[in-house]
């Protein structure tokens, strides 16, 4: 690869392709869509538990401007399927799981405040708002629960037709055998753990434009997943997946709310294809508090054994999910399978003795957000190794490395059965220990208390799990009659830069100015596949890219061999142009696209990576907390992360950062409350639910990168990244408040921290 061209490829901090026309207010949201369209608003339930009685329409469907309104009743009339929802899993006896049916419009019962009831489509916004109004439902309000605890309690009110409200249950480990060390140990720690509820609180909110075109739905949305949600509009609709395609064009952010198909999403196709007209429905972000999938919201009791010298000997964790009041697959999974995957992080834990339960209630739907099931698991981990360290008092780091999985050890089973290929945890431990500069931390507390301020001083050591085990991707790579090398891959942007990344790719191949790359996302004409989720984006899509490149590139050469009349050995190629070794014969990509008849040299490929990657960090985290308000601010955080090959620093150091934010949001401020007597949603706007402010950090993070242990389960070597950051801040953080507590004669609290650290809820810890 020639000079100019290794400016743009792997391993550079290349400018992000996407920014240009972000920056000057040309990107392309569902919202932006230059199309015409009807426009679309809900009749939202103000129950969390009713029978609906009537749904009377009359008066909505004779106001100015309205084209229809729809009820369940009438979709049920009508034969919609229902959403799918869990499978694959049971209850403690065996039985088959116990789950309420979502219908994209509530029929016959409500189960949460804001469940869509009907929907009224008119020419304007306001008037299909005001028509929305006069849609009068007569409820019969039921009782309900709010949290997984009063909906296991007797007497409780019923979700489904099961017996109770649990969904399903998870055991894994030996139970008996686990107790047995916990018999024997030196000794047992034992914490009380709440990761509770988040809104994900996307910039833009989910949007849908669905117009009816040539006789097909094209649907226009903001989403991680088109070939998902094409799938479902398909299947409840009844309709062929040739007559729908699914446009994605820039995405606000998604954190993996914006993974599946929602009711609404549905609902608008739904309406569009009756009416045979463009509709589209923007959420307000009222709509988003109540209605987008939540996050977390489980409670675990979690207990360590461990023996006299610090070696752990067992692990019992038994977590109760809230999954809200229409259990998914993938809010199920994600609490009763993938977030046990890592619980024993990078630790060589002998044996567990698990058990997760999903509950339903009568709240907003959980699933994917940011970590899905990750952050819960090692917080809990990480909580109690801090805990362990300062109750058996040993020191916090020196326990760690007791435990850590050795190099040797590798590949490596955890008890869950699941196998990390690589890792240098010792490695990435000592990196960060050192960018953090851990030893001099007494000198900056000093200076701390200068200030009447308590430091404290947190650390996370830890693994995630990614790629969603959807491990396989689709790849079309074209190469045009003007030279230009333009790629479809069906993962998706969403503002993590990832066109960018795999044009890097294509750089590497075909050795050409990263200009002459055009990377084509989200359009499920062009290709399918499962789009971008579970940090799967480079490590599953970019290998895809990167061999789909490398076969065009192979294409071209046994065509230019051809057309020169020589073998392909004998042509050299460089920045792209094949030449004939020893002459001045030569033919460029172009002139090579130019001559086929299509116009262009075109391959479809397919790659499949063998396993997940197992990216992990060491995060270090140093807060001050004023003892007289309660009051905590980061002072400083450090992170080394193990993310495999990195093909753009820059990028990657922006996605640990901004997860790293998030992460501090749980820890510090974020939660999602309901009023435990009515069910109403206390936290449906910005005025009660606290995100983190640029401010939440006082000084630039530190963020580095190993890459000594690329990962052997896909051709780049890389690991995903996406979600790291947010799982290492969270118990860093808290670790953190935690440690300047028991620092400063509070280590009795400790134990009983439980998030968002609030001022008030320090306050209390310190003064109590």
């Amino acid at each position: 690869m020639n000079d100019m061209q290794t400016r743009f490829g792997s391993g550079q901090s290349v400018a992000r392709m996407e920014d240009d026309a972000l920056l000057k207010g040309h990107g392309l949201y569902a919202d932006d869509a230059p199309a015409p369209a009807l426009h679309l608003a809900f009749v939202r339930s103000p129950h969390a538990h009713a029978r609906i009685l009537k749904v009377d329409t009359a008066q909505a469907q004779s106001l100015p401007g309205v084209k229809l309104v729809v009820t369940g009743a009438e979709l049920e009339a009508m034969g919609i399927k229902p959403m799918p929802g869990p499978m694959n899993f049971t209850r403690p006896d065996g039985s088959p799981i116990n789950s309420t049916k979502r219908r994209i419009l509530a029929h016959e019962r409500v189960r949460y405040v804001g469940e869509p009831v009907a929907v009224v489509v008119a020419h304007t916004l306001e008037q299909a708002r005001n028509a929305a109004e006069a849609v009068w439902v007569d409820y019969d309000p039921l009782p309900s629960v709010t949290t997984a605890q009063a909906a296991l309690a007797a007497g409780a009110p019923l979700l489904a037709d099961g017996p109770d409200n649990l969904v399903c249950e998870t055991r894994y480990g030996s139970a008996p055998e686990a107790q047995a060390q916990f018999d024997a140990a030196a000794h047992v720690v034992k914490l009380d753990i709440d990761n509770q509820r988040l809104a994900a609180f996307c910039i833009e909110p989910r949007s849908v434009l669905a117009q009816w075109t040539n006789d097909r739905l094209v649907i226009r949305m903001s989403t991680q997943m088109p070939t998902g949600i094409r799938t479902m509009v398909c299947d409840l609709l009844g309709l062929a997946t040739d007559r729908v395609q699914v446009v994605v064009g820039d995405v606000g952010g998604g954190f993996g709310m914006k993974t599946g198909a929602y009711p609404e999403d549905v609902v608008v196709a739904h309406c569009a294809h009756q009416l045979k007209a463009s509709v589209k429905w923007v959420a307000d972000r009222n709509e988003e508090f109540l209605t987008s999938a939540h996050g977390r919201d489980v409670r675990s009791m979690a207990e360590m054994a461990l023996a006299a010298d610090g070696r752990i000997l067992a692990l019992r964790v038994m977590g109760q999910a809230n999954v809200g009041a229409y259990p998914t697959m993938t809010g199920v999974a994600i609490q009763c399978l993938i977030g046990p995957w890592v619980q024993t992080s990078i630790y060589d834990i002998p044996l567990i003795d698990f058990r997760f339960q999903a509950v339903m209630t009568h709240t907003a739907t959980t699933g994917a957000y940011r970590g899905a099931g990750r952050p819960e698991a090692i917080y809990i981990m990480e909580r109690l190794m801090d805990e362990a360290a300062r109750q058996i008092g040993m020191d916090r780091v020196a326990l760690r490395r007791r435990n850590l999985i050795q190099p040797q050890q590798f590949p490596y089973r955890n008890p869950m059965g699941q196998i990390y290929d690589v890792g240098a945890f010792e490695r990435i431990l000592d990196g960060g220990l050192k960018l953090a500069d851990w030893s001099g931390f007494e000198a900056r507390a000093k200076a701390s208390a200068a200030k009447g301020l308590w430091r404290g001083l947190g650390i996370a050591t830890f693994l995630e799990w990614t790629g969603g085990n959807a491990l396989e991707e689709n790849v079309n790579v074209r190469i045009l009659n003007d030279g230009v090398i333009e790629v479809f891959s069906a993962v998706n942007q969403m503002g993590q830069g990832i066109a960018t990344t795999l044009a890097q790719l294509v750089v590497d191949v075909f050795d050409v100015p990263l200009s002459q790359v055009r990377v084509v996302l989200g359009d499920t004409d062009r290709g399918n596949g499962f789009g971008s989720a579970g940090s799967r984006s480079l490590f599953t899509g970019g290998s895809a890219v990167r061999v789909g490149a490398g076969e065009a590139l192979d294409k071209a050469r046994e065509l230019a061999a051809t057309d020169l009349e020589v073998s392909g050995s004998d042509l050299v190629y460089e920045a792209g142009r094949f030449k004939v070794k020893g002459t001045d014969l030569q033919r460029s990509l172009a002139e090579l696209a130019a001559k086929q008849a299509t116009g262009r040299i075109e391959v479809d490929s397919k790659t499949a990576a063998k396993g997940p990657t197992w990216p992990n960090g060491c995060h270090v985290c140093e807060v001050e907390v004023d003892p007289a308000t309660g009051v905590v601010s980061v002072a400083a955080y450090a992170s080394m992360n193990d993310v495999g090959r990195v093909v753009n620093p820059t990028i990657v150091r922006g996605q640990l950062d901004g997860g790293a934010v998030q992460g501090m949001g749980q820890a510090l401020c974020e939660a999602v409350r309901y009023d435990p007597d009515s069910g109403q949603l206390l936290t449906g706007s910005l005025m009660d639910y606290a995100v983190p402010h640029a401010d939440v950090a006082q000084t630039f993070f530190k963020t580095e990168m190993d890459e000594g242990t690329p990962s052997t389960n896909n051709v780049l070597g890389v690991k995903g990244v996406g979600e790291l950051g947010t799982i290492g801040a969270t118990p860093a953080v808290v670790n953190a408040v935690a440690d300047a507590l028991a620092r400063h004669g509070r280590a009795a609290a400790t134990p009983h921290l439980q998030m968002p650290l609030t001022p008030e809820r320090v306050w209390r810890a310190i003064t109590g």
